[in-house]
């Protein structure tokens, strides 16, 4: 089954990061998309979901807690759209307050392509 991805991080380079570890890892992705904030992702998603978003937590415009939020609460479309959050910020209580708030999962930064492999697996089938 074919898998989409798409990175929301307000640094260009960070995403181009991401991907390299995300591929570094042996995860494929037929499809990927990328947006700078959480407002731009908001605005691909409503016309072209994907399964698997991973998000950065601080961002301008809309921060990655803002977008959980919103995905999980206004888009339908997304339902199935599984979320990783992916943050320098490692404290318990912001990683327990994004799960609560509809996020699947939380990768700390440095992240390594066996944490993305570890962390995205359960997400592939």
């Amino acid at each position: 089954m074919s898998k989409s991805l798409m990175i929301v991080d307000d640094s260009a380079t960070m995403r181009k990061i991401i991907m390299r570890t995300v591929r570094m890892s042996g995860l494929e992705f037929e499809r990927t998309e990328e947006a700078g904030n959480g407002a731009e992702a908001i605005e691909k998603l409503k016309t072209a979901p994907v399964d698997l978003v991973l998000c950065d937590v601080n961002m301008p415009e809309m921060s990655g807690l803002e977008m959980v939020k919103k995905i999980r609460t206004e888009l339908k479309i997304c339902e199935g759209t599984k979320i990783i959050m992916v943050s320098t910020e490692s404290s318990q209580e912001l990683i327990d307050g994004v799960i609560a708030d509809g996020a699947n999962g939380f990768i700390t930064k440095p992240f390594t392509p066996e944490k993305f492999q570890e962390k995205l697996t359960p997400f592939m089938n």
